[in-house]
């Protein structure tokens, strides 16, 4: 139940190992592909381990777990992650290497995963995007989540005020489920008007904007 392996056309996702650490290295110095991330780009490989140690052995330490590095099956080297967590908000993220944006990537390696958490039984999954990301908020559309509010969070450690905007796909037919934990931890939260897939006919947002 910890990061299965996972097959789709084109790639492999599979847990990250202490082998992939000149990989991930590529990943983690790509100053684009993590500008909008809460983390600095990495500059070394020590610092790369420590990424490593800090953020996923640990989670392969767990019973359930689903933290995966992204690989084309001809080369077998992770190019990006992808990640579910299993926390309350069960939040979708993903990053690749700038040279394999634009390929469709991201959206197989989400599509393949949120498959298999709403196999193993997770009621919904959410992302978000800062607000000046909006290519990655396609991501979450092409693989059926809809908008539901944006909130303002200063975003360590960067320490900015960034807007972030929520999507959630809801995986077990409650299609009224609104997760909550941004918009009550934020005192900036609102709608906005004119974003695609705001919400779907007779799902009503009233509970979030009365407050």
């Amino acid at each position: 139940m910890n990061a299965p392996a996972l097959e789709t056309r084109r790639l492999v996702l599979r847990a990250f190992t202490e082998r992939d650490l000149d990989a991930l290295f590529l990943i983690l110095r790509d100053k684009e592909a993590n500008r909008f991330l809460p983390w600095y780009p990495v500059e070394s490989l020590e610092e790369t381990k420590a990424f490593y140690e800090g953020r996923y052995a640990p989670l392969y330490a767990l019973p359930q777990a689903y933290a995966y590095a992204i690989c084309l099956k001809e080369e077998g080297c992770p190019i990006g992650y992808i990640n579910v967590s299993m926390e309350e908000h069960h939040d979708l993220g993903y990053g690749l290497r700038k040279e394999f944006w634009h390929r469709g990537i991201a959206t197989e390696a989400a599509r393949a995963v949120i498959e298999r958490v709403k196999r193993d039984g997770m009621p919904f999954v959410t992302a978000t995007h800062d607000r000046n990301n909006p290519r990655s908020g396609g991501v979450m559309r092409n693989v059926g989540m809809r908008y539901r509010y944006s909130y303002e969070e200063q975003w360590q450690p960067k320490d900015i005020p960034v807007v972030f905007r929520m999507y959630q796909l809801n995986l077990d037919g409650v299609e009224s489920r609104v997760y909550r934990g941004y918009w009550d931890n934020s005192t900036v939260r609102f709608v906005e008007k004119g974003v695609y897939a705001a919400h779907r006919p007779g799902t009503s947002m009233a509970k979030l904007t009365a407050r």
